[in-house]
């Protein structure tokens, strides 16, 4: 099954990655907080932080980047989304 790995900068400014599963409570979906308003998470960082959370990139996806919805003077916030699998489980 692929779930979808999302990074991004939550309300606090810290940039976290977290992995939309099943539950209907976003509460419980897996998470990664890297503690840090900058710079956004490496590549090699956003991998190892999935590793921890049980989680390898499908095959083949690869990370999109959206700008939400800001007010034109807020800085800009960033969404990264890539499909992700169990680690072991065939992608």
């Amino acid at each position: 099954m692929t779930y979808s790995a999302r990074v991004a900068d939550n309300y606090a400014g810290d940039w976290e990655i977290y992995v939309v599963t099943d539950s209907p409570s976003p509460r419980d979906w897996p998470e990664h907080d890297f503690a840090r308003t900058s710079p956004v998470p490496t590549l090699t960082e956003r991998t190892a932080a999935l590793a921890t959370l049980g989680y390898q990139v499908a095959d083949g996806a690869r990370w999109e980047w959206h700008e939400l919805d800001t007010d034109d003077d807020e800085p800009a916030r960033l969404l990264g989304m890539i499909d992700v699998v169990r680690i072991g489980a065939a992608s």
